[in-house]
């Protein structure tokens, strides 16, 4: 049976496809990388963006999601959490 992701293991996936993409990615890309609807992926990144996790600028012509400083952090106590738990056998 596949295991269902919980909202924050969502934003950390979405998170870290950006930050694997060098900090910036293009809308599709996120799309395909995540691996949700096209109208839960912007429901999450437009709360990503208020929260000051990600921003959005336009590039070359082209729309494209940008990590913050916040959105870096947020990616890295995130992981150093899962390893702490990981250290405990769960």
């Amino acid at each position: 049976m596949v295991e269902r992701r919980d909202k924050v293991k969502i934003i950390y996936d979405i998170l870290r496809s950006v930050q694997e993409k060098g900090g910036k990615i293009k809308p599709t890309h996120l799309l395909y990388k995540s691996n949700l609807s096209y109208k839960r992926m912007q429901e999450l990144v437009k709360d990503l963006m208020e929260k000051g996790m990600l921003s959005e600028e336009q590039q070359e012509g082209s729309k494209m999601y940008l990590l913050t400083d916040k959105g870096h952090k947020f990616v890295n106590e995130y992981y150093k959490m899962v390893e702490f738990i990981r250290g405990f056998g769960f």
